[in-house]
């Protein structure tokens, strides 16, 4: 008995087989085709249903085919092109002189300690200063013609390029400093192979939030004591209580929007293809 209880307890056992479990997708899964043109068709079609049945007023609220058609005559006539050719003027010199001013002030703070004390301080008061709070000032020292409105985008594009870069500068890895360090590298090569590649991510966003930027202050500037852009139409329009001409207004500031933000992140993908993020 208590031979067969020993042979029993010695014995092998056989493998009992791993249990395998299923593979569970986390992610978002693939991005659908025009993804980003569900919202807003889906936006437009509830607004068309809405006014078909009559339970949008068309005094407060133009259907889509009124919109459709005062963008037709405003093309026609030239009107639109006009006001839309100043407002990407003012949006471009802004945007343009804000994304080099941001820029060159975040690698000064970012590389050296000096710059970074003398910068990010004034810098950071100015980020919770609203932009538009600065218009009263801008405009004694600057008046009211286009100088004012290109100033005041350009300073709101600074401060948001500024961060975000000033950011991906100070998160580099320590360990990628070092090594650039040890393997002897010069200033020129270590920006080039360690604080580039870096930054590159941050200065992504804070292109895309610098653009939001640009047209968020472009559609207020536009309203004070403009004589033209879609900003000064639209406060015309809002006299007349045109609510067609209105959302022809927003309408181009949507696309404009939208357009740039697209461009941005088309480029996003192609520079940094080595990357893989949930929206790959």
């Amino acid at each position: 008995m208590a031979t067969e209880t020993f042979s029993v307890a010695t014995r092998p056992r056989s493998p009992v087989p791993a249990v395998r479990r299923a593979r569970r997708r986390l992610g978002p899964g693939r991005p659908l085709p025009y993804g980003r043109l569900l919202g807003p068709a889906l936006l437009l079609a509830l607004w068309a249903a809405a006014s078909a049945s009559g339970l949008l007023d068309p005094r407060k609220l133009s259907a889509p085919w009124a919109v459709a058609r005062t963008t037709a005559d405003m093309i026609s006539t030239g009107v639109l092109q006009e006001h839309v050719l100043t407002s990407l003027t003012r949006a471009t010199a802004g945007f343009l002189i804000g994304i080099t001013a941001g820029l060159a002030l975040a690698v000064i703070a970012g590389i050296s300690r000096i710059g970074e004390a003398l910068i990010d301080g004034p810098m950071k008061i100015k980020l919770a200063i609203p932009t538009i709070g600065l218009i009263p000032l801008l405009i004694l020292w600057l008046g009211i013609g286009e100088l004012f409105k290109i100033v005041i985008i350009a300073v709101a594009v600074a401060v948001y390029m500024y961060i975000q870069v000033y950011a991906g500068l100070v998160g580099i890895d320590k360990r990628y400093v070092e090594l650039a360090e040890v393997q002897g590298y010069r200033r020129s090569e270590f920006l080039r192979h360690v604080v580039l590649p870096g930054v590159l991510p941050q200065f992504f966003v804070g292109l895309r939030l610098s653009l939001t930027a640009s047209w968020l202050v472009l559609i207020t500037v536009e309203q004070i004591n403009a004589l033209s852009g879609v900003g000064y139409m639209m406060e015309q329009a809002q006299q007349y209580a045109q609510t067609d001409v209105i959302l022809v207004g927003l309408a181009v500031y949507g696309i404009f929007g939208f357009l740039s933000d697209a461009l941005v992140r088309v480029t996003e993908r192609r520079v940094l293809s080595w990357r893989r993020t949930l929206a790959s």
